[in-house]
């Protein structure tokens, strides 16, 4: 490239901005920037802070509690599937007995699935506990 003129020599030249009126260099600003940046910053990792709940030493960050995580989610899904299995058994017993196939065993099916999937909303604690007629009015009484 013998024709084109190099335009960078080593170190890039400290470019400024001039008034042109006065031909003098402006002033740059780049540290207050930062300054307020970092600033602004603070304030706000202070205002986030404040809002968090305060971490117990027993809080452990994700993967922290893996072994009761782990426990939790074999416990809703054997639920999940002991309900659905239940049910297939009780359809496919009555099918037999009764000679209805495959009726039974699919509304059986049907069945299981809504009480694994309530079994595992009680189990998590989204849905209260079903609890009977005598726990409700404080007595076979009534009192």
């Amino acid at each position: 490239m013998k024709g084109f003129p190099r335009l960078d020599w080593g170190e890039a030249p400290n470019y400024v901005a001039r008034d042109f009126e006065s031909g003098k260099s402006m002033p740059s600003e780049p540290d207050s920037r930062q300054d307020d940046l970092a600033r602004r910053s603070r304030e706000l990792e202070a205002k986030l802070a404040a809002r968090r709940p305060a971490r117990s030493e027993k809080d452990e960050g994700p993967g922290g509690g893996s072994a009761a995580g782990y426990g939790q989610a074999l416990k809703l899904s054997s639920e999940f599937i002991a309900g659905i299995a239940v049910g297939v058994g009780i359809g496919w017993l009555i099918d037999t007995m009764a000679g209805t196939s495959p009726w039974g065993l699919i509304i059986f099916l049907l069945l299981g699935f809504v009480a694994g999937v309530l079994n595992v909303l009680r189990s998590a604690g989204l849905v209260a506990q079903h609890r009977s007629m005598s726990d409700r009015t404080g007595g076979p009484d009534g009192n």
